[in-house]
């Protein structure tokens, strides 16, 4: 395992913590074009694979057929955090499509963002299945599922033709053999992918460049997803949190997805990254992304600076005092 530091964390002019991990880009030929550490380091998607797990969905026409607005849809590729519209988008789709929430295979939970969390919580309010993150996939699925004519009962179990043809459509985009992607089981019951880590960004280079998928299908899906994801990037994670963020721009198309893997492409430039931070952290991520973008003089400072205030370079107290500072510790080197 070939791992490199990625972001170090500073503490009075002392280094205090060093995220290691992995990095790559490749280019819309394929190649692999930055490299830092290993880019065949074996890699979950988890949450990273749902724009992909979305795609049968878009085949389906669910969004059109059932009249979901943008930020409906757009649920379907989310790991929102609990907000209020997030819930008010989920109840929208279950009246619109008829599914109902006991459907759901996702566990009951609180939601992720701790105002939505403490306040049912203070309220008496107890968890539900719909508060899960995941759970605007489950009921993408669920919908797909039940306008194909296959059984809703079984629709997350690995041997279901809707996990099967995710797992086909990945290997299609990612150009990587299907019986060599790993198969596990995701925090919310569902299939998750491993594959190496430049595949992923091979995978994730094709949402942003569809014209490079080869079936027709999968692409109009892909656009169609997303618009989706362009035009409710709160829906997609929730505001000040960076795969929002980075929606905002409609030239990026980025996901990130538990255990610190985070994957985003470019259209205009038609380059895609993805990168595995090894001890799962999600704090690195903005910083990371961030040098990326300025690495390779990515014209659309805003972007950058939103990403600097979902993490800042500085580390603050519980004051509010400027005690330490995060840097980006990697420099992208060509291939």
């Amino acid at each position: 395992m070939k791992l490199e530091p990625l972001v170090e964390e500073y503490r009075g002019g002392v280094l205090e913590n060093v995220h290691l991990g992995v990095l790559c880009g490749v280019s819309d030929q394929g190649e692999v074009i930055y490299e830092v550490g290993n880019a065949e380091h074996m890699t979950f998607l988890r949450s990273a694979a749902k724009p992909f797990q979305a795609i049968p969905v878009m085949k389906q026409n669910i969004a059109e057929k059932y009249g979901l607005t943008d930020a409906e849809a757009a649920m379907f590729a989310a790991s929102h955090r609990g907000e209020t519209y997030h819930i008010e988008a989920l109840e929208s789709i279950m009246a619109k499509t008829g599914l109902k929430e006991e459907q759901l295979l996702c566990c009951p939970t609180y939601p992720l963002n701790d105002e939505p969390k403490f306040a049912l919580m203070r309220d008496n309010k107890p968890p539900r299945k719909l508060y899960h993150n995941c759970s605007g996939k489950h009921l993408g699925i669920l919908a797909a599922a039940r306008e194909m004519g296959l059984p809703t009962e079984t629709y997350w179990q690995p041997s279901h033709p809707l996990q099967q043809d995710i797992l086909h459509i990945l290997a299609d985009m990612a150009e990587y053999p299907v019986d060599q992607i790993k198969v596990g089981v995701d925090g919310c019951g569902f299939p998750i992918f491993a594959l190496p880590l430049k595949s992923i960004a091979k995978a994730y280079l094709k949402l942003a460049c569809p014209e490079l998928i080869r079936d027709a299908g999968t692409r109009e899906a892909v656009q169609r997803m997303v618009r989706y994801m362009h035009a409710a990037p709160d829906s997609i994670a929730s505001h000040q949190f960076i795969c929002s963020e980075l929606l905002r721009d409609d030239n990026i198309v980025a996901k990130g997805g538990a255990k610190g893997v985070y994957c985003f492409s470019l259209i205009r430039e038609r380059v895609a990254f993805a990168l595995k931070v090894i001890d799962g952290s999600e704090t690195p991520w903005p910083i990371a992304v961030a040098s990326i973008l300025e690495q390779i003089g990515y014209s659309n400072q805003a972007t950058i600076d939103r990403l600097y205030t979902v993490v800042p370079k500085e580390i603050k107290n519980d004051n509010h005092i400027v005690v330490g500072e995060r840097r980006a510790a990697f420099t992208l080197a060509g291939k």
